[in-house]
């Protein structure tokens, strides 16, 4: 906020007045009365943020490491969602892109990183902007930054759902090769999923911490049990062929370019390694603990995607026959070659149970951040959405919106599968957006007036300026790529909706803005107080 000359603006808030710039904050200091609410640090953040503490806050330290790992499940998503790296690209090329798309997302992470510990709250990146950019701007780039992650996550949520209804046909098809899937019954194993997640989200939710490291286990002995078995009963590609043979098979001329789009499988399991910031309203010592999560979750990750990745691609006797294969998926081709059918079928089981945990602890931290913004008055019913229930101490209404919203998405799959891939697609160029924009903020904020940023416990010291301009160069980067389309000659079925989506939901926010935000929006930064 800020006046018409751009100076910081003050905002009256009842005994006291919070001061929006490049100015320290001049409030009482107080105390939050805690409860549930954590450590004296957990305190002291959620006073600072202006924000009541609704939530319990029984993740520790390993169960919220463990949230991280399992919700972003690298190497499940990479084997699943692989189909355009190798149609451009082949082997060598979902082996490089995924090596760049690690260490860039890198950049990435420690960056988000800093700012969780600077700001741990369930909002996330609409939060960090609306406090680190320009007074002149936060209010109207923190809303549509609010708009653009409420979706993307939204988006990301009906994904994870659709892809596991999806290989449940393809195993049927393996099983019963005169199987024609049809798109409403994929829709119907969406559905199923949906009520899994809800069940687990709402009225098993007091579990999910005490499974957390179960679950951190399972998706790493799956990973062993897969790896094994590739390396001990698959046909052999040589070593040249893994490393440096390139397939061009989505019809791009150019093995540079063909790279370039096809690394949007490496990006699509990188995304979402935010996640646990989400939850930071329910992590103990989240200031310090929240930045480790997500980067042990993401590093951890990474090195068993990569190890997957090499392992897939020594595995695949033909990159042709792998995208042709009926299931859709390369992964279950790699498979039949391996085992039997009864063993495609057990190997497949294996990556869908973490999977589906991956899916429902995606709903939760969507919910979150859902909840969050409605908290801060950005979405219309925002009374209803940020309404906490008092028995399950849940953003319960949060939960279920989330899952009509992925129902109601599921719901386009039966009318066309090409409008509904475009809807999930949205996820990577949305999220892509919020990496840009709060990254530039926090880098406003690190060079014009740095002695305002709040205290942190997880800090990138003197190296941070230069990290976040790699982060968000990178950023820059993959979104550019994200909207290009996989094949050629583009008809209406390939085509790369994400573009005239990502501008729909762009004007989309925009017209909220007028005709709300900018009425009842005034962004988190009016509630933080110096302490």
């Amino acid at each position: 906020m800020s006046s018409a000359t751009g100076e910081p603006a003050s905002v009256q808030k009842g005994d006291r007045v919070v001061t929006t710039g490049c100015h320290p904050l001049e409030v009482e200091a107080g105390e939050q009365n805690g409860g549930e609410a954590g450590t004296r640090y957990d305190h002291s953040d959620m006073n600072r943020m202006g924000k009541a503490q609704e939530f319990k806050r029984n993740l520790r330290p390993l169960a919220a490491l463990s949230f991280a790992s399992v919700l972003q499940a690298t190497w499940e998503f990479i084997l699943i969602s692989n189909y355009e790296g190798l149609e451009d690209g082949g082997m060598a090329g979902l082996v490089w892109t995924y090596v760049w798309t690690f260490v860039g997302f890198g950049f990435i992470i420690v960056s988000l990183s800093e700012m969780a510990s600077m700001a741990p709250t369930s909002g996330g990146q609409y939060h960090w902007v609306s406090e680190f950019a320009s007074p002149r701007y936060q209010k109207f780039l923190s809303y549509i930054t609010g708009w653009m992650s409420v979706l993307a996550w939204q988006a990301g949520a009906a994904s994870g759902s659709f892809l596991t209804g999806t290989i449940i046909q393809g195993l049927i098809s393996v099983r019963n090769p005169d199987y024609d899937p049809k798109r409403w019954q994929g829709t119907l194993f969406v559905f199923a999923m949906i009520l899994i997640i809800y069940f687990f989200n709402v009225y098993a939710a007091s579990w999910m911490p005490r499974i957390q490291n179960a679950l951190l286990a399972l998706h790493t002995i799956c990973w062993v049990v897969v790896i094994v078995v590739l390396w001990a009963m698959a046909p052999r590609q040589s070593a040249k062929a893994v490393f440096t043979e390139f397939s061009l098979y989505g019809g791009w001329d150019n093995v540079g370019v063909a790279l370039m789009i096809g690394q949007i499988s490496a990006i699509y399991g990188s995304l979402s390694s935010d996640a646990t910031a989400h939850m930071s309203e329910e992590v103990r010592d989240a200031g310090r603990y929240v930045p480790m999560a997500i980067c042990g979750g993401y590093f951890s990750n990474g090195i068993l995607a990569l190890v997957l990745i090499i392992t897939l691609m020594f595995a695949m006797p033909s990159v042709k026959d792998a995208l042709d294969d009926p299931t859709g998926f390369p992964f279950i081709y790699v498979f039949k070659q391996a085992v039997s059918t009864a063993g495609v079928n057990g190997l497949t089981a294996i990556i869908l149970i973490p999977v589906i945990f991956s899916n429902i602890l995606f709903n939760a931290s969507t919910a979150r951040q859902t909840y969050a913004f409605a908290r801060d008055r950005g979405l219309p019913f925002s009374n209803w959405i940020s309404k906490v229930n008092p028995h399950y101490k849940l953003p319960v209404n949060a939960i279920a919106l989330s899952c009509i919203i992925s129902g109601l998405l599921s719901l386009i799959n039966i009318g066309s599968d090409t409008a509904f891939n475009a809807i999930i697609s949205l996820n990577v160029a949305a999220l892509m957006w919020t990496y840009a924009i709060s990254i530039s903020c926090v880098m406003y904020r690190k060079i014009s007036c740095p002695e305002t940023l709040p205290p942190r416990r997880w800090s990138l010291g003197e190296h941070g300026i230069w990290i976040n301009a790699v982060a968000l160069i990178y950023v820059i980067f993959a979104l550019f790529w994200s909207f290009w389309p996989t094949e050629i000659p583009v008809t209406l079925n390939n085509f790369n909706w994400s573009v005239v989506l990502f501008v729909g939901v762009f004007i989309i926010s925009l017209a909220m803005y007028i005709v709300q935000g900018r009425r009842v929006y005034k962004g988190p930064v009016v509630d933080v107080k110096s302490i």
